[in-house]
């Protein structure tokens, strides 16, 4: 069964439309998990509530997991806690590519 790890990897390739990064490098994926029956969970939070992007980023991270060949469905949850703070969150290629130091 695919790891965490093996899944946020998988989910790399999905980039925040506006900022084309990824999502998992800018840290906006909380938790990603795998049952055994093949359902995909993840828990994330958006750069703002008022993100107008969100349903798109959503739609292709469910599209992506459902091209993986372990997952039958996936569930996205979005979540507000804790606050992002891409100072913390973010791998350090992206505070690079968003000028933070």
């Amino acid at each position: 069964m695919a790891s965490e790890k093996e899944l946020l990897d998988w989910l790399e390739p999905v980039q925040d439309p506006e900022l084309f990064l990824s999502i998992v490098g800018l840290g906006l994926i909380y938790k990603c998990e795998l049952s055994s029956e093949g359902k995909a969970t993840v828990e994330m939070t958006l750069t703002s509530p008022g993100c107008p992007a969100g349903d798109m980023i959503v739609g292709d991270i469910r599209a992506r997991l459902l091209e993986h060949p372990e997952v039958k469905d996936a569930e996205i949850n979005i979540v507000w806690e804790p606050k992002w703070d891409p100072n913390e969150m973010a791998t350090e290629d992206v505070k690079e590519s968003l000028g933070i130091w």
